[in-house]
């Protein structure tokens, strides 16, 4: 009975002191997870603020433009009887198309000409009339009333034959268009109407459709706020323009600004430009999309920092730069443009900072943070890799 008692003494002593020792454990935990602000360092990833040359770019998404396109429609009604080309291939100016039945026209022509010859002989009938009637009436033999009948009678005559000549000359014209022809040297489209079939004149759909691809177009808008200096730069001379056909980021076809529109659309604030490729290895097709890059200049030791950089707030564009505390500091930023994957800063950042590029959600203002990996940037005056992305200086 007595060790009973002694060991429920004993339980009684040890409950305080493990309650206590509880209780310090929990503090302790508490004590760990609140230090250091309450919030663990977050992970970034940074990279450098850079000086380079940067070239001056307006980019844009821009259209490519047959350099002309004519769509080929018969002047005259009639059964196609030959073809002279295959879809899909290059024509050159001047070269027979289509070849219309003939034998309507060739009837229709010598119908003209037959009236036409019917017409001189009776004029000519005529002119010798009134020249006899001219002689009688200078002796007095027929008056000259006479005389001046048969004088507008030759007259009369002679303007038939006048308008026998300028319905000869329709019927040869309208026989020359059985022979449909390409206008231009271009590329051949689909065959809309095949052999055999009657057409009719100016009829709807039209035969074929060429288009000239060499040269080429390439159009595009811009803001309008990039109106000025484009007009400016261009007055100075012709500018260059890159484009990069969806899916390729090297070897941009090249090309010369050569259209500036003379008015801006008032619904969007663009304006449209247009750009003229030589296109001899034909890597621009019409109505494919292009990335465009309009270079305005070199700008010499431009400040830059990765696109991934910039944030935007409520207050305008901004960056986290890493303190040499290992802090992260809200800093707002003035933006001068776009290059590739770079973005140019006019105000706000120097040389040999670093800034965050990845982790921005984790990072709060003046808080801890951890650099996990720097990006490496590209040398000083090197090109970066890859097509134009987005935006424009």
């Amino acid at each position: 009975m007595k060790q009973a008692v002694q060991r429920l003494r004993s339980s009684i002593l040890l409950f305080p002191l493990t309650a206590v020792l509880l209780t310090s454990g929990c503090g302790n935990k508490e004590q760990v997870a609140g230090g250091a602000g309450g919030r663990p360092p977050a992970p970034v990833v940074v990279a450098s603020v850079e000086q380079r040359d940067i070239p001056v770019q307006i980019q844009a998404i821009g259209n490519v433009e047959a350099y002309q396109t004519v769509q080929i429609r018969s002047q005259v009604s009639g059964q196609i009887q030959r073809i002279f080309f295959k879809e899909g291939e290059d024509v050159r100016q001047g070269q027979q198309l289509f070849q219309l039945d003939k034998r309507p026209f060739q009837a229709d022509l010598a119908k003209a000409i037959g009236q036409m010859k019917h017409d001189q002989a009776q004029a000519e009938n005529s002119r010798i009339q009134a020249e006899r009637y001219s002689g009688l009436e200078k002796e007095g033999i027929v008056s000259h009333e006479q005389a001046d009948l048969l004088r507008a009678q030759a007259q009369a005559e002679l303007s038939a034959v006048d308008a026998d000549n300028a319905a000869v000359d329709a019927a040869r014209v309208q026989l020359q268009y059985t022979d449909i022809v390409a206008p231009i040297s271009a590329r051949a489209g689909s065959l809309m109407i095949n052999l055999g079939n009657l057409v009719k004149a100016n009829d709807t759909p039209y035969l074929l459709q060429l288009n000239q691809v060499t040269p080429i177009y390439v159009t595009f808008s811009v803001p309008e706020a990039n109106l000025d200096r484009l007009r400016l730069r261009f007055s100075s001379g012709q500018l260059k323009i890159l484009a990069y056909p969806k899916g390729q980021s090297d070897s941009p076809a090249e090309g010369r600004l050569t259209f500036i529109d003379n008015g801006v659309d008032t619904t969007t604030g663009m304006f449209k430009l247009k750009g003229t490729f030589q296109n001899k290895d034909r890597r621009l097709w019409p109505g494919e999309y292009v990335d465009v890059a309009l270079v305005l200049s070199t700008q010499k030791n431009a400040v830059v920092v990765p696109t991934k950089a910039i944030q935007t707030g409520q207050q305008g564009e901004y960056v986290y730069v890493v303190r040499p505390d290992s802090t992260a500091e809200s800093r707002p930023v003035k933006t001068a443009g776009a290059y590739q994957d770079l973005t140019l800063i006019s105000e706000g950042l120097k040389t040999g900072e670093q800034v965050i590029v990845n982790g921005q959600l984790r990072v709060a203002p003046n808080a801890k943070v951890v650099v996990q990996s720097t990006v490496p940037g590209p040398q000083t005056g090197a090109a970066p890799a890859g097509g134009p992305a987005g935006g424009g200086l």
